[in-house]
């Protein structure tokens, strides 16, 4: 019954020791080609830089028309910080197109 059981116990381990040398060389094998990984990942992010900086180009213009609606309805009412307003929404609208700019030189798309 013994000599049984540490045979049951030593197939086990085998079995077991199989299935993690297994496990481990299937990871290695994968694991291997990073380099390939990270070009593909590169390029698909650099594919994303127009796409987005054309819809950052179209939220901007949606709110710099919003503001400008603001300011001119600041402007109508007679309101005396409506420098302060034009001078924000103008310096937004700015920093907008410079933030595009720069990150798509900055990436070299």
């Amino acid at each position: 019954m013994k000599k049984n059981q540490q045979l049951l116990t030593s197939s086990k381990s085998r079995a077991g020791l199989s299935a993690l040398l297994l496990v481990f060389s299937t990871l290695t094998a994968k694991a291997q080609d990073g380099l390939a990984g990270i070009n593909e990942a590169n390029r698909q992010v650099r594919s994303y830089f127009d796409a987005g900086t054309s819809l950052m180009y179209a939220i901007g213009a949606i709110l710099g028309l919003i503001g400008a609606v603001k300011v001119y309805q600041k402007w109508n009412a007679g309101d005396p910080d409506t420098g302060k307003v034009a001078a924000a929404w103008f310096g937004s609208c700015v920093f907008l197109v410079v933030v595009a700019t720069v990150i798509k030189s900055f990436f070299g798309v």
